[in-house]
C-alpha cells in the first residue's frame, strides 16, 4: 500500500510521553492515529461526518521508538450502502534511516451519520 509517489494522510512523530514501559510507543497511541488517517478518508467519501464502527482487521508488525516518522497510508477498500472501508498502512523512517518499514496494517469501518447521529446513506457519487 505505501508508496513513495503517494503523500501521507498523515504523518507526524511520536514524543516520549506516548511510549510504554519497554520503550516502544503505545499500540494504542498508533489506532489513534490510524482512526484520525481512516476518518478523514471515510468523510471525503461521506462528504460529512463519519464515526468508526469496526476495527475490521489490526497487524502490529513491528515496534514505533520514539524519534521515527510515521507516516500514514490508506485506501477505500469497499463502499456500502451507509459505511465506507479504509485499509491503513503505518511506515516509520527510524530516527537516522531512509528506508520505510512497515509496522501496522488495518482495516476500519466507518459509518456516514447525520447530524441527528443516526446512520444515513452515503451519497450516490460515492458508489460510483
Amino acid at each position: 500500500m505505501a508508496d513513495s509517489h503517494r503523500d501521507p494522510i498523515i504523518r507526524t512523530m511520536p514524543q516520549p510521553a506516548d511510549m510504554n514501559g519497554n520503550g516502544d510507543i503505545f499500540g494504542g497511541w498508533v489506532l489513534s492515529q490510524m482512526d484520525v488517517a481512516g476518518g478523514a478518508l471515510a468523510a471525503r467519501v461521506a462528504k460529512g461526518r463519519v464515526a468508526t464502527v469496526a476495527i475490521a482487521a489490526m497487524t502490529f508488525v513491528e515496534p514505533i521508538k520514539v524519534g521515527d516518522m510515521v507516516s500514514i497510508y490508506g485506501d477505500v477498500t469497499r463502499i456500502g450502502r451507509t459505511s465506507t472501508t479504509v485499509g491503513l498502512e503505518t511506515v516509520v523512517q527510524r530516527r537516522h534511516g531512509s528506508s520505510d518499514i512497515c509496522v501496522t496494517q488495518g482495516r476500519l469501518v466507518f459509518l456516514a451519520i447525520a447530524e441527528s447521529g443516526k446512520p444515513r446513506r452515503l451519497p450516490c457519487e460515492a458508489a460510483a
